[in-house]
Order: C-alpha cells, then structure tokens, then sequence
C-alpha cells in the first residue's frame, strides 16, 4: 500500500517526529511503498537506507526561524508546502494511497487542508496535541500556568492572552486558526487517532460530530530488562523540557518541601532561572535516548508534573517498562498508565503539597521496591510495541481505504458516517 506520512520534521526533536518516523520506518520494513512529507530537515538517515523517498521542503519551523516577522507569511500560508504536496499526491492513485498527517502547525501551516481535501485518496490524522481545536495547540493558559477551559475562538477566547509570548501572538494564532477551519482540514478526515482516552474526552466537543474515531497508543522503544536487583535506589528524575507546562518548578518547589534532591534530564527555558532559585538540585541536560534509559532504571521514581492536557507522555510509559514507578499529575493522560498506589503515585495538579506528600511516601525503600516491581508486570503484560502500533495503522489503513463512503463525504462533509470502534 501506498503511504504518505506527512510532518512538520523529518528528524527527530520530539515524540510527535519520533512516532511519525519509527512507524514509516516499520511500516516500509513490512513492505509498505512509504513517502516521508516534510518541512524542515535534515532527514533522518535511516529512512533513505529502508527505502522510504524523502520530500524535504528544506525550511525552517516556528522555534527556529532567525525572524519571526518573516516567518509570519510561512506560518500563516505556507504556499510552497500546499504546492509540494499537491505534487506528490499527482502523481499517486488515490484508490491506493493512504495519507496520514501527524503535524502541520509548526511549519507546513494551514495551506496544506486545500490539498488533503482536493485529493480523493482517504487522511487519516494523529492528534498528538490539540492545534485542530485550540489556537494555542494545548488548551494551556501560558501566563497563568493552568489549563484553560475557553471555548476555542469564542470572545472570552479572543479577548484572553493565553500565549506565551503575548497577546499580538495570540491573535495570529487565533487568525490561522480561523484560517484552517475554513480550509476543509477537519472535515476531509477519513479517521482521527487519539493516543490518550484523555485526548479524545479534550476533543470530541470541537471536532464533527461524525469523525471517526479510533484509539492507538504511540509505540514504547524498550527492552524487557527484568526486575530491578536489590541494590542501592537511585533519586527522583524529571526528563524533558524545563519549561512552565511541564510542571519543571512544581517538581523543584515539591523536592524541596520533601527534603529530596530535584534531578533533572533535560534543558529549557526555565533552566537558569530555576538553578538560581533552587541550587539544592542537580542539572544535566539533555542525554542520549540510550543515556535517558540508564537515567529511568537508576531511579527511585520518575517525577511526571505536567499541569497541561499531555496526550501521551511516551517517558511515562518508558519508565514503566524499565521498572521505575511514576509519581504523576493527574490532569495529563499520563496518569491512564500508571495505577495510583500500585505502580506509582497520583498527585493534585499544580499543588507542590500534593507531589512532595507522593515523594515523601516513595522516599520510603520497601514501598519504592513494590512499586518498581508492579510497574515492570503492568507495563510488561500489555506492551505498546511497535509491532501492535504497526497492526493497528494497517487495520486503520484498509478501513479507510475500503470504505466507499469517503469520496461522498470530501463531496459533502456533512455526510454521515459509521462510527468506528476503539482499537
């Protein structure tokens, strides 16, 4: 089958281009005739050596354009993207092909729904965040560091800055986001996979009444290790971007208020202002995936503080795989892995009381030993591996591809159509 994977990256600098990539990577090795659409490169090496053509745009995305202003126009329209794609859609049957867009927003901009739409071949689109809902991509209120609960492009919405560069920014992304709803990006979709139960309750109320629905967790890179041995247990570890959403400072603030040490794997924009305010804890940057995966098993526990809607937190489902409990915010979807008294600990969003009360609880070693173990067997007995991500993108595909009705439905959206089941 022809499959064009379409994304804002074609390197990995996050989980939505690792997803994006590692299932086009398996997907090819299962035979699959794959094309890789993206904006900004460099291409990831390996999908030249498994066969996969490369269509590279060569441009820069939203984090780092050298000027915002001029980025503005490619932000808004990227008008070389819409006319690259429509390209390589030209040249495939569309009774054949699958298209499936897992990122826009960061680069390829709203231009490309006209050509989804203009094309007869099925789309099928992951949400890994909420940019076909919400302006801002998070339904995340920046100034204030808590989830927001506006109706997108309402007048509260308009009239509230929820950005995090302020309020000029917001109503540009209100703009494109009036801009891609007008574009036929959300009605043209021939199935909508959520990663996260959380996901779809966030979404069902600002997507078509008629979308089909199908739930596919993003596939785990790990290893059956086995049990942890009996020695010495390692800290509490936060992995990831030191930023506001990410709940950085609450992890800091909650280690303090426990008497623990605050260990972070990462880097962001909140780095140096937090070594300032919290020298007691221990900064190491960004490692390796290989270097995080030592980091995860050596831990006590891994410290998840997310205050955002986060669709599937793939370092949550890691830690779990290598046997390392998961002290978890209980707004993010993070908390659907993890069996709160079992295989780690729920805590109140946003209150660092709440999380240094879990960290305390773990601080104890029998009660961390138990929870290592039950996170090992409750990831282990169910494993999101890349296989069973693949067997479920290929079910999806021929659906897709099998159902009439789609070509009825990029006539007139307001065609109905069946409701698919959970995967």
């Amino acid at each position: 089958m022809p499959i064009i994977v379409v994304a804002d990256h074609a390197h990995i600098n996050g989980g939505q281009a690792k997803v994006a990539i590692e299932s086009a990577l398996g997907l090819a090795a299962r035979g699959h005739r794959v094309t890789f659409f993206a904006a900004v490169g460099p291409a990831d090496p390996r999908m030249e050596g498994a066969g996969i053509e490369t269509i590279l745009l060569d441009q820069a995305d939203v984090t780092t354009t050298n000027s915002l202003a001029r980025f503005g126009v490619q932000w808004l329209w990227n008008q070389k993207a819409a006319a690259a794609l429509g390209e390589l859609l030209a040249r495939h049957d569309p009774e054949e092909t699958v298209v499936h867009v897992h990122a826009w927003a960061k680069a390829l901009s709203p231009s490309i729904g006209p050509v989804l739409a203009g094309s007869r071949a099925p789309v099928v689109f992951t949400m890994h965040e909420y940019y076909l809902a919400c302006p801002n991509g998070g339904f995340y209120d920046y100034p204030v560091s808590a989830a927001c609960h506006r109706s997108p492009v309402s007048l509260a919405c308009i009239s509230h800055n929820c950005d995090s560069r302020g309020y000029a920014r917001k109503l540009m992304r209100v703009g494109r986001h009036v801009l891609m709803r007008n574009t036929g990006m959300i009605d043209n979709l021939s199935a909508v996979i959520t990663i996260s139960r959380l996901q779809r309750e966030v979404l069902a109320p600002h997507l078509p009444a008629d979308t089909q629905w199908y739930d596919v967790g993003n596939p785990i890179d790990a290893e059956p290790l086995g049990h942890k041995d009996d020695g010495p247990l390692g800290g509490f570890v936060f992995v990831g971007r030191l930023s506001a959403e990410k709940g950085a400072g609450l992890f800091a603030e909650a280690a303090r208020l426990s008497g623990q040490r605050a260990i972070f794997v990462g880097d962001g924009p909140q780095r140096a202002e937090l070594e300032a305010a919290y020298p007691e804890a221990e900064f190491l940057g960004w490692h390796d995936p290989a270097g995080v995966k030592q980091r995860l098993r050596a831990a006590r526990a891994l410290v998840f503080p997310s205050v955002w809607y986060e669709g599937q937190p793939l370092t949550v489902l890691e830690s779990l795989a290598l046997g390392t409990p998961v002290i978890v915010s209980d707004i993010c979807a993070g908390r659907e892995a993890v069996e709160d008294g079992l295989s780690g600990l729920w805590f109140r969003s946003g209150d660092p009381t709440s999380l240094s009360e879990a960290m305390t609880r773990l601080a104890d070693d029998a009660t961390a030993r138990a929870m290592s173990r039950a996170a090992y067997d409750s990831f282990w007995a169910d494993p999101l591996t890349l296989d069973r991500h693949l067997d479920r993108l290929e079910r999806i595909y021929r659906e897709v591809a099998l159902r009439p009705a789609h070509e009825a439905a990029r006539r007139n959206p307001a065609a109905s159509l069946r409701s698919a089941p959970l995967t």
